[in-house]
C-alpha cells in the first residue's frame, strides 16, 4: 500500500512539475535564474558601482626625506622628514558622495533595462512557440485528414471508382500536409534551443497550444503614468539630471581654497627643528568656466529628457491602440468563424459525392486560411502583449 501510495506521489509531482514548466511566467523566472547574460551582466554591474566609489575620499598623504650632505663637512649634513594631507573644501566631499550613490542608483536601473530586455526576448520566443505549437496541431490534424482522404481515393483509383486526377491531387494534398507539418516541427525545435539558450543552456519543456487570456486597461493615460515610473531608461535619465545638479554645486565647491596641513621635521647636528605645515591653494585659472560647463551640460540634458519621454509616450501609445485594436480584431473574428465553420458539411458533401476533391480542397483551404490568420492575430496581440507588459 505504501508502495502504490509512493508512486502516485512521484506521477503527480512528475505531472506538477510538467505542469509548472507550461507557465510563461515560470519560464521567466528560469531564465532570469539561469541566463549567462544577466549572470555576466550582474557581475559587470558590481565592479561598476565599486569604481563608482573610488576617486571621492581624501587625496593620499604625501610624505618626504630628504638627506643632504655638505663638502666640507663644516655644518653637518641635514636631514628632513614631512608628512603633508590635502583637504578640499567640505562640501567637495559631500557632493562627490552624492554623485556617486546616484550612479550606482543609474548602475542598477541600467541593469534592470538590460533584465527586461532579455525577459523581454524570453516572453517574445514563448509567444512563437506557443504559435508554433498550436499551428502543429492544427498542421497535424490536417495530415491525419489528408491522409484518410488519401486512403480513401486510392481504394476509389484501383476500384476504377475515380479518375486519375482525383487521385494525383489527394497524393498532393497529402504532401504538402505532411511538408507544411515538417516545417513546423523543425522551427519547434529550433525554439526551444534557443529557449534553452537563454535558459543559460538548461533544457525547458515548453509545450503550450493557447495562448494566455490577456487584460491591459483600456485607458491609456492613467495605465501610463505607471509605466512611466517604471521605465528604468526614463528614471535613469531623471538620476542623470540630478548628477548634473550635483555637478553644479560640486563645481562651484571646488573653485573654493584647499586646503594642506602636515608636519615637518629638519635636524642638523645637534639642532632639530619641527613643527607643523599649513597652506592653502586658490583656485584662480585651474577651474575657469567648469560651473557654466556643467550648467550648459544639465540645460541639454533636460531637453535630451523631454525628448525620450515624450519618444516613450507616443511608442506606448501606439502599443497600446495596437493591442486594443487587435483584441477586439481577434474576437470578432473568432465569433465569425463560429458562425461560417462548413469545415463537417464539406466534409459530408465529400463523403455524398456532393462535391469533387478538388473543390473540397479549395474551400476548406480557406476555412484553413482563416485559422491561420486567427493564430497569426493572437501572436501579434501577444507580442504586443509583451511589449507592454515589460514596464508593468
Amino acid at each position: 500500500m505504501k508502495k502504490q501510495l509512493f508512486i502516485i506521489v512521484a506521477l503527480l509531482m512528475v505531472n506538477w512539475g510538467l505542469f509548472a514548466q507550461q507557465k510563461i511566467e515560470d519560464v521567466l523566472q528560469a531564465v532570469e535564474q539561469n541566463n549567462t547574460t544577466l549572470a555576466a551582466l550582474r557581475k559587470n554591474a558590481d565592479a561598476e558601482k565599486l569604481n563608482n566609489r573610488s576617486g571621492i575620499f581624501l587625496e593620499n598623504p604625501e610624505v618626504e626625506y630628504h638627506y643632504l650632505w655638505v663638502e666640507p663637512d663644516a655644518v653637518g649634513n641635514r636631514t628632513d622628514v614631512s608628512i603633508s594631507q590635502s583637504f578640499d573644501f567640505p562640501t567637495v566631499y559631500k557632493f562627490r558622495n552624492n554623485i556617486s550613490n546616484i550612479k550606482n542608483e543609474q548602475v542598477e536601473l541600467q541593469f534592470d533595462k538590460q533584465k527586461k530586455d532579455v525577459l523581454l526576448e524570453t516572453r517574445l520566443t514563448c509567444n512563437e512557440l506557443i504559435y508554433t505549437n498550436a499551428m502543429h496541431a492544427e498542421l497535424d490534424k490536417r495530415k491525419l485528414l489528408a491522409d484518410s482522404i488519401f486512403v480513401a481515393y486510392k481504394q476509389r483509383f484501383d476500384a476504377g471508382e475515380t479518375n486519375i486526377l482525383e487521385y494525383n491531387k489527394s497524393r498532393l494534398n497529402k504532401l504538402s500536409a505532411e511538408k507544411e507539418l515538417e516545417a513546423v516541427e523543425i522551427e519547434q525545435k529550433a525554439l526551444l534551443i534557443k529557449l534553452q539558450g537563454l535558459n543559460g543552456g538548461k533544457p525547458l519543456d515548453f509545450s503550450l497550444k493557447q495562448f494566455p487570456i490577456l487584460n491591459i486597461p483600456s485607458d491609456f493615460e492613467k495605465w501610463y503614468l505607471v509605466a512611466e515610473q517604471k521605465n528604468p531608461m526614463l528614471s535613469w535619465l531623471k538620476k542623470e539630471v540630478q548628477i548634473r545638479e550635483n555637478k553644479i554645486k560640486l563645481s562651484k565647491a571646488e573653485q573654493l581654497p584647499k586646503i594642506n596641513t602636515g608636519y615637518m621635521s629638519e635636524k642638523r647636528d645637534a639642532a632639530h627643528f619641527q613643527g607643523f605645515i599649513i597652506g592653502v591653494t586658490i583656485p584662480l585659472w585651474e577651474n575657469i568656466n567648469t560651473v557654466k560647463h556643467a550648467k550648459a551640460e544639465a540645460e541639454a540634458l533636460q531637453s535630451v529628457t523631454r525628448d525620450n519621454k515624450l519618444r516613450f509616450y507616443n511608442l506606448l501609445k501606439a502599443t497600446h491602440q495596437k493591442f486594443i485594436q487587435l483584441q477586439e480584431n481577434v474576437v470578432e473574428y473568432k465569433s465569425g468563424m463560429e458562425d461560417v465553420n462548413n469545415a463537417s458539411f464539406l466534409e459530408k458533401a465529400l463523403n455524398h459525392g456532393e462535391i469533387g476533391l478538388i473543390d473540397y480542397i479549395l474551400e476548406l483551404s480557406v476555412y484553413n486560411e482563416s485559422i491561420d490568420k486567427i493564430l497569426e492575430m493572437e501572436k501579434k496581440l501577444n507580442d504586443a502583449f509583451a511589449e507592454l507588459n515589460q514596464y508593468m
